[in-house]
């Protein structure tokens, strides 16, 4: 090896460090120039190719009703555009002016609500804009419309990121028994998918789950979207309401409300044992003449009650047993003087009811009787009174879980400071307090009161949510809650139990009972007052009620049927008092067999008459009837789906039961042969309002098989 020459080799070392340290110092210098000088520009240039922190919303959980079913569910929806810079940078712009025509012409087939010259109008204008996300349709679509859509000349392209057309999917509410109990189950607000009422709003943090996130960067002129954070899906809630119980409240509110032209109908059923809300009814009298819910009266209208009240008025004076049933009261001919004000009964015009014991003051609802019964025993101490009243649980905030809702405002005597006078407190003020006035109690509350008395005194906290679930675990549970342990004596209870059941027997709410159940309860009929204009402005309007509970000698349920109307005839008994004993009876029938089997007995038709429909559900009555079935599809009834199709009999042995697909979600089904429940819920899904007329199967409809839907239709029903 030759000796190291210092003198050669360190010169070359040395530049080749000075050359290095320059290039070090430019790309320092050049850096800093990029970091300060251009970083706006850079950071523009970044913004094109990469999105950080985009949030992915999660899947929204399910609203079900106390035996599983869905009552609010989510499904995606979808907005369609048009990218015109995509497509004329691919070159398209040629076959999109050749096939302009035919792409407008499949859009007005699918929207038929627009014509396809003002499809062609508004897509040439996005066009000579070059817009990168141009609506083609401007509300959401299906997924079964978006498949459509997908199938356009054009927008069918099977090279992606070519023809610019493109969708953003959403996550839409759905609601398969349509506005069933829509303001308890609530509502979201379309554009935002934010919650706006109802159970919806009250358990939006546990339905709406967590949001993830995703970067997006920009690979080979198309953006990639990789996960950060995933979405966690919202859990499901499970809630008291029973959809039969329901459908039936409803219907027999709206039949009542459309028989006497009320204004607004309000119907709540709760179990006795647990205070689940089974099913709560807010009708209201629209501008058009139909009832829709549009705001929960059953627990946000603070009213005065009037003689439902008088339960507990009655049930005060027992409890402090300042009188007892053998106590009689006079109440004149209908009319009695009360400091300066008359205090009138309903029969006045008629001579009154005479001397009354203590328990025929509810059975006829004597507003002579009652006020002078609790006058003469708390008139110098009205405050004992409203504490008695107290300590029913009228007055408790009961914590509903829906916007809106208020307890019940009844006033408290107070007196000065010097302990002589009342301030806030007249002479007339107990007598109508008494008799359901000078007191504001929203309906949820006083059948809170009377479930209270169906329990032997036990007062339940209505409840609405049975459990929080998430893929089949149960997350949280909300067992029942007891508010009062005893709002009144054993002894008075039972006393207020009997008289209760011989207003329905013997006194005003004849209507409200059953000739094959005891039903027990209180009719109300009350003067609505109209703010400053008090009782006196033109026509009167009345507040009719009936609370009670069923069946009265082993209560199950009870229920409160409120209505509002103008002008006479009004009676509770009469008309609140019916709607109570179609609700009782339906209940009641749902009730009686509880096992399929017991449907057949010796005097059965061999081979029943089956109509068309959900053959699912055919088929596992007919299993249990121990009638043969042909079936050509598999299904269990307790856990799947609906299975739609025809019945038909085959050699007077054995039925068939054919699977058959429907017109898709834009289109009219055929339900011709099938009963009203399954023809409402496929047509009224669609989201086509159903009218029915007679019963049976349906023979005729007025919107044919097949039949593109259009905004605003209505579909006629005939059954025989």
């Amino acid at each position: 090896m030759g000796k190291f020459d210092y003198n050669k080799i360190m010169p070359r070392y040395s530049a080749i460090a000075i050359v290095l340290c320059v290039i070090a110092i430019a790309v320092i210098c050049k850096a800093f120039y990029i970091m300060t000088a251009k970083n706006d520009y850079w950071m523009k240039v970044a913004s094109r190719v990469k999105k950080d922190s985009v949030e992915i919303k999660p899947t929204r959980g399910n609203i079900l009703s106390s035996n599983g079913q869905l009552m609010a569910s989510s499904l995606p929806e979808y907005k369609v555009y048009m990218d015109f810079k995509v497509l004329h940078d691919a070159g398209n712009d040629s076959l999109w002016e050749e096939k302009l025509d035919s792409i407008c012409l499949c859009l007005n087939h699918i929207f038929p609500e627009k014509p396809a010259s003002e499809f062609k109008e508004e897509l040439e204008l996005g066009r000579a804009k070059q817009s990168q996300h141009w609506a083609i349709w401007k509300h959401r679509i299906n997924y079964n419309t978006l498949g459509e859509v997908k199938r356009i000349p054009v927008f069918n392209t099977k090279q992606k990121y070519q023809s610019g057309f493109h969708f953003e999917e959403f996550n839409a509410r759905q609601r398969p028994y349509g506005s069933l109990a829509g303001r308890t189950v609530g509502d979201l607000y379309g554009g935002k998918d934010t919650a706006r009422c109802g159970l919806e709003l009250s358990y939006d943090s546990i339905l709406r789950g967590t949001n993830g996130l995703i970067h997006r960067r920009k690979v080979l002129n198309k953006f990639l979207d990789i996960m950060d954070t995933p979405p966690i899906d919202g859990a499901d809630i499970v809630t008291t309401i029973d959809v039969n119980m329901q459908d039936l409240a409803e219907r027999s509110v709206i039949d009542e409300l459309k028989e006497i032209n009320g204004n607004v109908g309000v119907a709540i059923v709760m179990e006795v044992a647990t205070g689940d809300i089974k099913a709560i009814v807010n009708m209201e009298k629209c501008w058009d003449g139909e009832y829709r819910e549009i705001k929960n009266h059953a627990v946000s209208d603070l009213l005065e009650p009037g003689s439902v009240f008088k339960t507990a008025s009655i049930l005060v004076a027992l409890d402090d047993e300042v009188v007892d049933t053998t106590y009689k009261i006079d109440t004149g001919g209908g009319v009695w003087p009360m400091y300066k004000r008359e205090m009138k009964d309903h029969n006045w015009r008629k001579g009154g009811y005479g001397r009354l014991t203590l328990p025929q003051t509810l059975h006829y609802s004597s507003n002579i009787g009652v006020s002078r019964i609790i006058d003469e025993r708390y008139h110098s101490h009205p405050e004992k009174f409203v504490e008695g009243i107290y300590r029913t649980g009228l007055a408790d905030d009961l914590h509903i879980p829906l916007l809106g809702s208020s307890p019940a405002r009844i006033r408290m005597p107070k007196k000065d400071s010097r302990g002589k006078q009342y301030l806030n407190w007249s002479d007339t003020a107990l007598p109508w307090m008494s008799i359901g006035y000078e007191t504001q109690v929203p309906p949820i509350s006083t059948l809170t009161f009377y479930n209270a008395i169906a329990n032997n005194g036990k007062m339940m906290q209505p409840r609405f949510v049975k459990q929080v679930v998430k893929d089949g675990q149960v997350l949280a549970e909300y067992p029942p809650v007891v508010l009062r342990e005893q709002i009144a004596k054993p002894k008075t209870i039972k006393t207020m139990q009997t008289i209760l059941e011989q207003v329905v027997s013997q006194g005003l709410g004849k209507k409200a009972g059953s000739k094959t159940f005891k039903v027990a309860g209180k009719t109300g009929t009350a003067q609505m007052s109209k703010g400053a204009a008090g009782y006196k402005s033109g026509i009167t309007n009345y507040l009719l009620s009936f609370a009670g509970f069923f069946p009265a000698d082993n209560p199950k349920y009870s229920c409160i049927v409120c209505i509002q109307k103008s002008g006479l005839p009004a009676s509770g008994g009469g008309m609140s008092g019916v709607v109570f004993h179609n609700i009782a009876e339906g209940i009641m029938a749902q009730s009686l067999k509880l096992d399929v089997k017991d449907a057949h007995d010796s005097t059965s038709i061999a081979i029943p008459d089956v109509k068309d429909g959900n053959i699912l559900a055919a088929d596992y009555v007919l299993t249990h009837l121990g009638v043969s079935t042909n079936a050509d599809w598999s299904g269990a009834y307790t856990s799947g789906n609906p299975v739609w199709g025809r019945a038909t009999m085959k050699d007077n042995k054995l039925i068939a039961l054919l699977k058959e697909e429907h017109h898709d979600e834009t289109q009219i089904p055929d339900v011709h042969g099938m009963g009203a429940r399954d023809a409402v819920f496929l047509i009224e899904k669609r989201g086509v309002p159903v009218r029915i007329k007679g019963r049976g199967k349906v023979v005729k409809q007025s919107l044919e098989p097949g039949h593109d839907i259009k905004p605003g239709e209505v579909c006629m029903l005939m059954l025989e």
